[in-house]
C-alpha cells in the first residue's frame, strides 16, 4: 500500500525551488542576467541606478534563498536523523541511547566525541583491518539477521500483504 503524502503549499513550492535553483539552467540563466547587466553599463553610463539594480536584484534573491536553503537542509537533516536512528534501533548490538543525539549539549556530544576516538585508537591497533570488518562477517551478519527477521510476526505479515498484492495484479 503506497502512503499518500499531502504537502502543503510553501513545501511543494520550496522542493520545486530547491531542485529548479540547483538545475545547470538556474546558473545559466544567473550568468546571463550578469553579463546582460554588465554589457549594459555603458550604455547607461554606469549610473547609480544601474549599480542599484544589481545590488537590489542581487540582495532579494539572496534573501529569499537563505529561507529556502534552510527549509531544504532541515528536511534534509531530518530524514538522514530518522534513517539513522532506524539503524541503530533495528540493530541488536547498537545502543539506543544514541537515538536523537541531536538532543544532547555539545559538552555531551564531545563527551561522546571522545569515546569514540579512543574506539577509533583501538581499531587502528588492528594490524589486519580486514579481520573484524571483513565482507564474509557483514554477510554473516545479514543472514543472521534475515534467518532472526523471518520469524517474526510483523515480517511475515508483511511478506503475505507483498503476495497478495501481487497476486491481485
Amino acid at each position: 500500500m503506497e502512503i499518500k503524502r499531502k504537502k502543503n503549499l510553501f513545501e511543494r513550492f520550496a522542493n520545486w525551488a530547491t531542485i529548479a535553483t540547483g538545475s545547470s539552467t538556474a546558473f545559466i540563466i544567473a550568468i546571463s542576467v550578469i553579463v546582460i547587466w554588465g554589457i549594459t553599463g555603458p550604455i547607461f553610463k554606469y549610473s547609480d541606478t544601474w549599480q542599484l539594480i544589481i545590488n537590489t536584484g542581487t540582495t532579494i534573491v539572496t534573501f529569499l534563498m537563505v529561507f529556502l536553503i534552510q527549509k531544504s537542509q532541515n528536511k534534509d537533516s531530518k530524514a538522514i536523523h530518522l534513517k539513522l536512528n532506524e539503524i541503530l534501533a533495528s540493530h541488536q548490538g547498537a545502543s539506543n541511547r544514541m537515538v536523537n543525539l541531536e538532543d544532547l549539549s555539545e559538552k555531551e556530544l564531545d563527551q561522546l566525541h571522545k569515546f569514540y576516538v579512543q574506539l577509533s585508537d583501538l581499531a587502528e591497533e588492528e594490524d589486519d583491518i580486514t579481520r573484524t570488518h571483513s565482507i564474509d562477517a557483514a554477510k554473516e551478519n545479514h543472514n543472521a539477521k534475515l534467518s532472526s527477521f523471518k520469524l517474526k510476526p510483523h515480517y511475515i505479515d508483511a511478506r503475505n500483504q507483498r503476495s497478495k498484492s501481487k497476486q491481485s495484479n
